[in-house]
């Protein structure tokens, strides 16, 4: 691995400690998975800064510091089973990997599915698993899940991911408008669904049955 972007990283990772990140096992997660391999090449060079970078079909990387914020939120021990709505550049994934025991990843879009598949691969992160389907139905056959985190903002949280979650499970899921939504953090207790809003934030549209219909956040 080039010494400048281990060099990098460690700058990234410091300066999402000084924003506040202080879960430790995220931030090692943080520092081991290389971040610019999950971008466009002629971007790589920004692959370490904290601002998100298109992966192409009008998708994008998120922020490193959503990355980490919405992977402490999950409140992961390392032996759980997580479900990602939204693999997109694979970067998430590779991040959950590295800190539990399974990880199942929903893309609607082949071409980011394979090519992050690539990418896991190259890493050794076998214990990633991507389907490509509609991810606002969850994945049935393999719940329910410790954790269930949503990389795209959804008009309400869909009932399928409370359905598939398991007791004493987390779900972190964007609420809200098309380009604003809130962070919202969801405990399940027995039948009770405790929510918490952990802050705003901005994602790209949940795009399905149970979320919006159109990538322009209409339809819903």
């Amino acid at each position: 691995m080039p010494t400048d972007y281990a060099v990098a990283r460690r700058y990234m990772v410091e300066a999402l400690r000084e924003r506040g990140v202080r879960d430790s096992s995220v931030l090692d997660a943080m520092l081991k998975v290389p971040r610019h391999l999950f971008v466009q090449e002629a971007l790589q060079a920004q692959a370490y800064s904290d601002q998100p970078l298109p992966i192409g079909e009008k998708q994008t990387i998120s922020h490193p510091y959503i990355v980490a914020y919405m992977t402490a939120a999950l409140q992961l021990s390392g032996t759980e089973r997580v479900l990602e709505i939204g693999t997109g550049s694979g970067y998430q994934a590779a991040i959950l990997g590295t800190l539990v025991r399974r990880v199942y990843s929903l893309e609607r879009l082949p071409s980011l599915a394979r090519k992050a598949r690539q990418i896991l691969d190259r890493l050794s992160l076998g214990n990633v698993h991507i389907r490509v389907s509609d991810g606002t139905s969850g994945w049935t056959e393999q719940g329910p899940f410790d954790r269930i985190i949503v990389t795209a903002g959804a008009p309400s949280v869909p009932q399928s991911y409370l359905d598939q979650l398991e007791d004493e499970g987390v779900l972190v899921i964007p609420v809200g408008e098309h380009g604003r939504q809130v962070l919202t953090r969801i405990v399940r207790r027995n039948t009770r669904f405790i929510r918490e809003e952990l802050l705003d934030c901005r994602f790209v549209p949940l795009i399905g049955r149970h979320g919006w219909q159109n990538a322009d956040g209409s339809g819903a």
